[in-house]
């Protein structure tokens, strides 16, 4: 069965970097083009974008109706880069039937037109594809867009929720500084992917993999250094200084994060962003990104191997072990110091995954995002059941989507204060979470 998932996550990852070999952001910008080049009031019916004749070209041949008749068109626009380069969204030439157009006349057709509300607005293919979809009533598309806006969010809040659930279920202990694992994660897959491009590989399916497996091991190795030098020698003490210690780390990773990436932040291009239409209205498409789906996918595949990881491997056999009896455990056999180091390294590869998938959607992370990350995703693990990891990946899902409920609804500059207090609400009412232990006591041993 895993090797199944592995296989069927490999083709979709090919299928994703074959493509038509057409970047979406390019594609995109070349249609909004199309309206400023014809007459107002023109109807288009676009062909599919394909590669242009030259280097960093997109080619579209699209039929333009008007009162006189119907006249077939083609325009074709040169880019400064492609993939993950940093010039691929300006566009440098435009060609049509009739010649290319001065480099006066891009210039101002990007700078005070493209670059405009009305562009994104009049854009031929999203007028046309609301036309061509499900239609459903405008507050179930709308209902529909924000809840497939929540998915990838979901997997990032799921999978931090789990590094948490981790820890406190097997020493049953909050141990904070998370959500600078996940920056750090994202941290290292844009330095790689940066790297993958200034060495000349700029298709995005080698530059996202291996972000993806040196944004896991970072956070995996250093979760490793930090368990052992920091939080093992504190395991054996009744009171809170884990907590102390696991806050003081965070805010030296936050600096140290600072000061290896420097105050502003580094971005990757969007890739695999075309949009697909599912349903709408007259007026309004329901979309979906290829990257949005493959976040949401990557991250709900993580879950899976994390519980069948618990569920009937060594180290999953020894993990619930020491979470029911650390006395029982240890006399079986089960070193716990050796346990809890590969369990937060484990738990700091899951957050420095999360940081990939941030990377991989939303194109970047800063190193100051980790405390409002990590808190978030405290809230998932305690909503779902701090003590179970597969509530705590169940408590993702529901905090990104009260996030897109409130987004959709209510002023979106009270939202984390909406999530905090839900925090709050559960550690009164139901410390345990929906699907943890009700009441969360001290073990004593």
């Amino acid at each position: 069965m895993l090797r199944r998932i592995l296989l069927l996550l490999a083709a979709c990852l090919a299928l994703a970097g074959c493509g038509r070999g057409v970047d979406a952001e390019q594609a995109r910008i070349c249609r909004q083009a199309i309206p400023a080049l014809n007459a107002d009031g023109a109807n288009f019916r676009l062909s599919e974008p394909r590669p242009g004749p030259g280097r960093n070209e997109v080619l579209i041949q699209y039929e333009v109706g008007t009162p006189r008749g119907t006249r077939r068109r083609t325009i074709t626009c040169r880019f400064a880069g492609t993939g993950f380069a940093a010039g691929k969204a300006r566009l440098v030439g435009i060609t049509t039937e009739r010649g290319a157009l001065s480099d006066a006349s891009v210039y101002f057709l990007q700078r005070f037109y493209l670059e405009t509300p009305e562009a994104a607005a009049s854009d031929p293919e999203r007028r046309a594809g609301a036309a061509r979809v499900l239609q459903l009533p405008s507050p179930l598309a709308y209902g529909l867009q924000q809840a497939l806006a929540a998915l990838p969010m979901a997997a990032i809040y799921g999978l931090l929720a789990a590094s948490y659930a981790l820890i406190f279920g097997l020493v049953r202990r909050i141990m904070l500084g998370f959500g600078e694992f996940a920056v750090l994660g994202g941290m290292a897959a844009t330095l790689t992917i940066a790297l993958s491009v200034a060495g000349g590989v700029v298709t995005p399916l080698p530059g996202l993999l291996s972000g993806l497996v040196v944004a896991v091991m970072a956070g995996a190795l250093h979760g490793l250094v930090a368990g052992r030098l920091a939080v093992v020698p504190l395991l054996r003490l009744k009171g809170q200084q884990i907590v102390i210690v696991t806050v003081g780390l965070s805010i030296a990773l936050a600096e140290y994060l600072r000061l290896a990436q420097g105050e502003s932040g580094r971005w990757v291009p969007p890739v695999w962003n075309a949009t697909l239409g599912i349903a709408g209205t007259r007026d309004f498409l329901v979309t979906v990104t290829p990257m949005s789906l493959l976040v949401t996918a990557t991250g709900a595949l993580a879950a899976g191997l994390l519980i069948i990881l618990l569920a009937r491997t060594h180290f999953g056999r020894a993990w619930r072990a020491y979470a029911d009896d650390p006395v029982a455990a240890a006399l079986f056999g089960i070193d716990g110091r050796v346990l809890f180091s590969l369990t937060f390294a484990l738990a700091t590869g899951l957050a420095a995954l999360a940081g990939f998938l941030m990377v991989a959607q939303y194109g970047g992370v800063g190193f100051s995002g980790g405390l409002a990350l990590g808190l978030k995703a405290l809230v998932a693990a305690v909503v779902g059941g701090i003590g179970s990891v597969a509530g705590a990946l169940a408590g993702g899902l529901i905090i990104a989507a009260v996030e897109a409920a409130w987004s959709a609804a209510l002023p979106i500059e009270l939202r984390d204060i909406a999530v905090y207090c839900l925090l709050v609400l559960f550690l009164v009412l139901r410390p345990g979470g929906l699907f943890g232990e009700r009441h969360l006591v001290p073990r004593e041993i």
